[in-house]
């Protein structure tokens, strides 16, 4: 395997997750003096991988961990989703931000495999990194590495032991997906999304992931999340009418319901005749638009803003529900599921969206707005996720929305691999038998490729808190003698195939391309180039009156106009 030669030191990880890759631990920068600029600049872009690496590597694995996330806004998230921490981080180091876009493409593609990405890239990259100092030129570097992936992407079907039948219940395969998120009650929200997932697949075999709408209601517990036919959004309807029960055409805005001043109250303060005049004129506007509404059949208005009360009573004498929604993202999705744009005034739309009917629905003390179809033409089913905490129920909405991907995939390509860190070893088997058998430049990439795959079920082992190295010593024996079956588990070696633990090759294979296809694009990389905007405490301000008196030039060329 590819190691690092006597004379160098390995790179030390930047220590502190906090600090984002916006330069070199100590350690490091004393080295690119002596290595030239373009082994510096690798250097740098390994030290960035490793801090994303670092930050996230806690997270991996169903025994991972989580994190207390303070967004931009102030918001603190407790969170265990590496897509979500990364999107959050503020980076600078271009490499950071090419690993960050990679694992996200990742997430929203196929819905697993963020971590894997990263943890992977950095592994790669530090192999890489040896591969330079150990004298390998950047163009022979970058085409081994190319050889190396096609032989993994090749020999990857064959590890393909088991797929999905077309009349299968999916929750087998779609569980190691989502019991990667630390949940509390996995297996029975993985019955309801493989459920849900199996009635929304066309007679065809093909599925579209955004007929699946999920709805987060505080309350109860994730045992008492079910499935609701139709549409359902966190929402309450104003005022006196709370259904319409047939003919339903609906209006969606994401304005106030009311006069468009930001300063009118529902009780206004008028101090001068001016003021009355101006709000009566707004008023007498708004009952105009409500009228022409109800004038094109409108009988629902979806609103994502203020709503008036008085405008409430207008719209309900005019046979209009007023619904205020609590979410943007649940009006975004009305909008698409019922084919209407979303409107910034009050005006009637177009092309209305219909169904049949909508409601109010209490779910144990929380409220709900369904939207129902007729049974045949639904086009939507939503999954309603009940919780006692706002923050577990955004922990188990990823999760659904990653089972949803996940399905996605495995309806184009059913075939699953062996799970918990199997696939990697036995890749890493085969191409560390390969490599040994090569010369030159391909056979320490095949090598450099193995030690980097490798470093995946060992991370698992850590996460686990198994001792990693008694683990992957064992591991690597039973590899060996051809068992590629193995993985981690919680007590140490399993067989993943009786544990039922899977990973989707569809995900898998996407994300060792796009991880090979970032390291051969880095290590091409000879210098950083860097325009910024000068900083604030260098910028040139305008200068004072007592400047303009002092300064020697001013007084050489203006001093017949001062």
């Amino acid at each position: 395997m590819a190691v690092s030669p006597p004379s160098q030191a390995k790179p030390s990880e930047v220590s502190s997750t906090l600090q984002l890759p916006q330069r070199l631990a100590p350690s490091l920068e004393k080295k690119t003096e002596s290595l030239g600029e373009e082994r510096s600049c690798l250097l740098r872009a390994t030290a960035a991988a490793q801090t994303l690496a670092s930050i996230v590597r806690p997270c991996y694995g169903p025994y991972g961990r989580q994190k207390f996330l303070v967004t931009a806004k102030g918001e603190t998230v407790c969170t265990g989703h590496a897509a979500a921490i990364l999107r959050a981080l503020e980076l600078e180091h271009p490499a950071a931000q090419f690993v960050r876009e990679i694992a996200q493409i990742q997430a929203e593609n196929t819905g697993d495999g963020t971590t894997f990405v990263v943890l992977l890239t950095e592994a790669l990259l530090e192999q890489s990194q040896y591969l330079l100092w150990a004298g390998l030129a950047r163009n022979q570097l970058r085409e081994s590495l190319a050889t190396a992936t096609a032989e993994v992407l090749t020999a990857l079907p064959s590890l393909a032991i088991r797929s999905l039948g077309p009349l299968e219940d999916p929750s087998w395969a779609l569980y190691s997906v989502m019991n990667t998120h630390t949940l509390p009650d996995t297996e029975y929200l993985t019955k309801l999304v493989s459920h849900v997932c199996w009635v929304s697949r066309e007679p065809n075999g093909t599925f579209r992931p955004d007929r699946i709408g999920v709805c987060l209601l505080e309350g109860g517990t994730l045992n008492d999340s079910h499935i609701l036919p139709g549409l359902a959004i966190c929402g309450k309807p104003c005022g006196q009418m709370t259904e319409v029960l047939a003919d339903a055409r609906v209006a969606l805005f994401i304005c106030p319901f009311g006069p468009t001043n930001p300063h009118s109250l529902a009780t206004p303060r008028l101090s001068n005749p001016e003021e009355l005049l101006r709000f009566r004129k707004e008023t007498e506007q708004v009952e105009k638009e409500i009228a022409q509404l109800a004038a094109m059949d409108i009988n629902v208005a979806v609103v994502w803003g203020e709503v008036n009360e008085n405008m409430v009573v207008q719209a309900n004498n005019c046979g209009i529900m007023v619904i205020q929604a609590k979410s943007r993202k649940d009006v975004v999705y009305l909008s698409e599921t019922m084919g209407t744009p979303l409107l910034t005034r009050l005006l009637p739309p177009l092309k209305p969206g219909k169904c049949q009917k909508v409601y109010r629905k209490e779910l144990q003390g929380s409220v709900a707005v369904v939207f129902e179809w007729e049974y045949e033409t639904t086009p939507s089913l939503t999954l309603i996720l009940r919780g006692p905490t706002i923050q577990g129920l955004r922990g188990a909405e990823q999760a659904v929305y990653y089972g949803i991907d996940a399905f996605s995939q495995l309806c184009q390509d059913p075939r699953v691999l062996p799970g918990a860190g199997a696939t990697e070893m036995a890749l890493a088997k085969m191409l560390s038998d390969k490599g040994s058998r090569l010369a030159g430049p391909n056979g320490l990439a095949f090598l450099a490729f193995a030690h980097a795959l490798s470093a995946l079920p060992k991370t698992l082992a850590e996460n686990a808190g198994l001792a990693a190295q008694c683990v992957m010593a064992e591991m690597s024996g039973i590899h060996q003698a051809g068992n590629f079956l193995t993985g981690v588990g919680t007590d140490g070696i399993i067989n993943v195939a009786q544990e039922g633990i899977w990973d989707i090759l569809r995900t898998k294979a996407q994300g060792l391309q796009a991880v090979s296809e970032l390291v051969q694009q880095l290590v091409t990389v000879d210098e950083i180039i860097v325009a910024k905007k000068t900083p604030v405490h260098q910028q040139i301000t305008r200068p004072t009156p007592q400047a303009k008196q002092s300064s020697p030039l001013r007084e050489k060329f203006f001093a017949k106009y001062v």
